[in-house]
């Protein structure tokens, strides 16, 4: 369907458009008119500029936006190093192993969207703005009132897999449900609240995330296809301006920061959340992936994964990508006298994948599978493909063979980059929970998928091979 059905309902508007200049104020006349840094800005507010590119970027690259506010961002005290964020992880192991893990360990303790970020995988240096970070997050509360978390590292791609996040910006607010996606640019500050599910009650929440170093997000080009298809710009979704008025009594608000891998700590005596009006090209903005119009063979082969990409981060090399956020959303399969699952192959990117719901077409499903919640990660060169019982089916579907409907009810994505991932000690080492020290990751996923497959060679007859290397007198 073009629009999911979310089980929570939607409570904000939105202004709508995919790298769109927006404008947006919480009361009317907030805006300055014909300038962007007057003397005296209306109601007594301070303009500050936040930019995502250089000043001097070309104008189609160029992200800024001016925030009129009522207390700077600057005004906060020195940051102290918080030792309570698990985001210290430096350390990169590059293997040549294929790896999968089960869904990542709940908190054992109250937990929330900062301190619940631990990361898989990575490449680069952001002090160089350079590379990507891949995370996992699980949050069973919500960040405090009186705080707000930002990255000087990075932009915050969110992907929620369970638990519904309410998500405050000092742009506005983003209601992100799983299915959807959303954005949160470096340096912009927010606070995740775990929101209530359709029952009513908190759960929860769990997912994926991917910090991109270098560069923005982009729509991927259509080529051939044409002016429309993929992820459509008129469907992404940006919040409207939301603040909080000033009290008598001043409230400590805690800053963090993510700084090089750490996070660090300040406060200030006013609400980060204080951005009455802004205007601008560079805000978060969430996607419903339900949205998402699959292209397909309707002929034969499988075509390669980059149709189903719904954003990009190019690299200087044209048609690389840093980061590519890929997804295998349900889909009719119609190819004539073809292998339909992907094809075996090693590939020069590198994938991590992940599941936000049901089961991958081409991976088996349930317990010591590709599980909603788990990931896979097959770095530079390393061989992979359909396990050995869905190759069997692929292979002996009846012929003629006959349109077939996959992935009703499931939904998987891939981060994919050009560079070589390194994986850190927390994914090697995780385990289940405190009390049970089995391994999230899966020690057997090789041998399992792949380690039985049959060969199905057939010697021709009369038809020599040992010496077919050689020239013939």
């Amino acid at each position: 369907m073009p629009v999911t059905e979310f089980s929570v309902k939607e409570k904000y508007r939105y202004l709508n458009g995919f790298d769109c200049y927006h404008e947006t104020e919480a009361i009317k006349g907030a805006l300055p008119i014909g300038q962007n840094s007057p003397q005296k800005p209306p109601y007594g507010l301070y303009a500050e500029k936040l930019s995502g590119t250089a000043f001097t970027a070309p104008r189609h690259e160029n992200k800024q936006s001016w925030l009129y506010r009522i207390t700077p961002a600057c005004s906060l005290s020195p940051f102290q190093q918080d030792d309570s964020a698990a985001l210290s992880e430096k350390t990169l192991h590059y293997l040549p192993d294929q790896f999968r893990w089960d869904p990542f360990p709940e908190p054992s303790k109250p937990t929330d969207f900062v301190n619940g970020l631990q990361q898989v995988a990575g490449a680069g240096d952001p002090t160089l703005k350079q590379g990507l970070g891949i995370f996992v997050y699980a949050a069973n509360k919500s960040m405090d009132a009186q705080s707000a978390f930002y990255s000087a590292d990075g932009d915050f791609l969110i992907v929620p897999q369970a638990g519904v996040l309410d998500i405050r910006t000092e742009l506005g607010w983003l209601l992100v449900r799983p299915l959807e996606i959303c954005v949160i640019p470096r340096g912009v500050r927010f606070q995740v609240v775990v929101a209530p599910g359709a029952n009513g009650e908190t759960e929860m929440a769990r997912g994926y995330a991917l910090e991109l170093y270098q560069g923005h997000f982009l729509l991927p080009e259509l080529g051939p296809i044409g002016s429309n298809g993929l992820a459509n710009a008129r469907d992404f979704q940006i919040p409207v301006a939301c603040f909080d008025e000033p009290t008598a009594e001043e409230t400590e608000f805690v800053i963090r920061a993510k700084v090089n891998h750490r996070v660090y700590r300040a406060t200030q005596p006013h609400s980060p959340f204080d951005v009455v009006a802004w205007h601008g090209m560079y805000y978060p903005y969430k996607y419903d992936l339900g949205r998402f119009n699959v292209i397909g063979t309707i002929s034969y082969d499988h075509p390669d994964p980059s149709i189903f990409t719904v954003l990009t981060a190019p690299s200087e090399h044209t048609g690389t990508a840093v980061a590519d956020f890929v997804i295998f959303p349900p889909r009719w399969l119609v190819g004539e006298n073809t292998f339909r699952p992907p094809w075996y192959h090693r590939n020069t990117m590198s994938e991590y994948m992940g599941l936000l719901a049901g089961a991958y077409d081409a991976k088996k499903a349930g317990a010591g599978g590709f599980v909603p919640g788990g990931g896979s990660l097959h770095n530079t060169m390393s061989g992979h493909g359909p396990d050995g019982p869905s190759c069997e089916a692929a292979r002996n579907e009846p012929q003629p063979q006959q349109p077939a409907k996959v992935g009703a009810g499931s939904c998987a994505f891939m981060f994919e980059t050009c560079l070589m991932l390194g994986v850190t000690d927390w994914a090697l080492q995780a385990t289940q929970n405190t009390t049970d020290a089995r391994s999230v990751l899966q020690h057997d996923y090789v041998t399992h998928s792949w380690g039985k497959l049959p060969r199905f060679w057939q010697q021709p007859e009369n038809v020599g091979k040992a010496d077919s290397h050689l020239l013939k007198e």
